[in-house]
């Protein structure tokens, strides 16, 4: 993968950042996010296609969608996380690392106008046939969802009506592709 020059002088920003913010506020437990980091971008590479729009569900800390939205600097990001210290520090994110292709919505995605994205992401939130749910009205048969699942992804999804893909990491990661999602 071709990671923009300045790809790792950002996530040390973020970094630097990110332990500010920790120290008051106490938004992840990571000590090292290398890993972390690497395991957002991973799909990239099999991911197949640079989406117009993403919307990460309960992003949290920024995991994975800052850093795609690092590398995918033509997409336009819009990242809903409804408490108040999270949303805060990715809105600080935003505007010290500048990522205008950033949005941040500071509100839970089910609350908010629909609108159609290429892209869905979420990093272990909740079940997925209940992401499915919330997020009527964000996809439509041409969406693709990415999600970031532990060791029980396969009987997660086993069910559902859609084309599901899971690729294997070896940090016990799988990550869920859903295409035609018909719930």
């Amino acid at each position: 993968m071709n990671l923009p020059t300045n790809f790792w002088d950002k996530v040390g920003e973020f970094e630097v950042i990110l332990k500010q913010f920790n120290k008051v506020h106490n938004l992840t437990n990571y000590n090292d996010i290398k890993p972390v980091v690497l395991d957002s971008i991973a799909p990239l590479e099999f991911l197949g296609f640079s989406p117009k729009s993403v919307i990460d569900v309960g992003s949290g800390a920024g995991f994975p969608a800052v850093f795609l939205a690092f590398i995918l600097r033509d997409s336009e990001f819009h990242l809903y996380e409804p408490i108040a210290k999270k949303s805060s520090f990715l809105t600080y994110i935003k505007l010290n690392l500048d990522l205008p292709n950033l949005t941040v919505h500071s509100k839970k995605l089910e609350d908010s106008s629909k609108f159609i994205t290429d892209l869905i992401t979420s990093r272990a939130l909740m079940r997925t046939a209940f992401l499915l749910q919330i997020c009527k009205g964000f996809y439509d048969e041409n969406s693709t969802f990415l999600l970031y699942k532990g060791s029980e992804a396969g009987a997660e999804i086993a069910n559902l009506e859609c084309k599901k893909d899971i690729i294997q990491a070896k940090n016990h990661r799988n990550y869920v592709i859903l295409k035609d999602v018909k719930c």
